[in-house]
């Protein structure tokens, strides 16, 4: 385990990466004994702080749970990270690219917890009975360390990539749809890039979400009631340039837009 001074300077590179919208090198080049909970460790340190700063964390994303992600990145676990409330947009918003680093778009779907969950054994079933509602969600990426030979100990520590989330369409019941044939069309500047289907994450989208309890509750952690939680990509990444529009369309589930000035 790293000690405490070294992960705080970590999070203070980081920090003043995130600020001034650069990139850093590799962690793991540089502490090559670094490991997972070194990396969550990182995490915590920069969590605390926005807390501190006045920020009210609403929620988790989880990453790195579709095969292709996994491929895409050449990470081959999950992973998690924090949502601050100022990381919410609605659709529809014209968002700052300037506010991110490495810009990416990712297919997603948000559920919003109804009832706390704490592991280490929630089901599949336990996050179906405790959601409120699954409402379509595009996430995206802001790389804080460089992209090129990232592990997952390099990404953990770097919030693991999120920079924000837009919200949009109409939000369902779990029982009112198979989440498992959720499908997506991801569009870039009115040309489509990706699609695909939520049961491409981990063989459907709630299965991340029991994940992600049982791995907080390693950390003295859980989910509470009115968290949102992003399941999890089920397309790849799709880059994104100043003065793009995204549009996903989610079928029955309506559609999230957005622009980047």
């Amino acid at each position: 385990m790293l000690d405490r001074p070294t992960i705080q300077a970590i999070a203070d590179e980081l920090a003043t990466a995130e600020r001034d919208r650069t990139t850093v090198p590799l962690l793991t080049a540089r502490h090559p004994d670094m490991t997972v909970e070194d990396s969550y460790a990182v995490q915590r340190v920069w969590v605390e702080r926005g807390l501190a700063e006045g920020r009210r964390l609403i929620g988790r994303k989880i990453g790195l749970t579709s095969k292709v992600m996994q491929q895409a990145t050449g990470i081959t676990e999950p992973d998690y990270g924090a949502i601050f409330s100022d990381m919410v947009y609605e659709t529809g918003s014209v968002i700052p690219f300037d506010r991110f680093s490495n810009v990416r778009i990712e297919v997603e779907l948000a559920f919003v917890l109804a009832d706390p969950l704490e592991g280490p054994d929630v089901t599949l079933f336990d996050v179906l009975g405790a959601t409120r509602y699954v409402v379509p969600a595009l996430e995206i990426l802001s790389s804080r360390i460089e992209l090129q030979g990232r592990t997952i100990v390099d990404t953990i520590s770097d919030n693991a990539a999120m920079g924000g989330m837009v919200v949009g369409g109409r939000p369902v019941a779990v029982d009112a749809v198979d989440l498992r044939w959720v499908s997506a069309l991801l569009y870039r500047n009115e040309t489509i890039e990706e699609s695909g289907v939520a049961a491409a994450v981990l063989d459907h989208p709630a299965t991340g979400v029991a994940w992600l309890a049982n791995k907080l509750a390693q950390h003295g952690s859980r989910l509470e009631a009115g968290d949102i939680v992003l399941a999890g990509s089920f397309t790849r990444p799709v880059w994104v340039e100043r003065g793009d529009t995204v549009h996903a369309d989610y079928g029955t589930l309506g559609a999230v837009t957005c622009r980047f000035v």
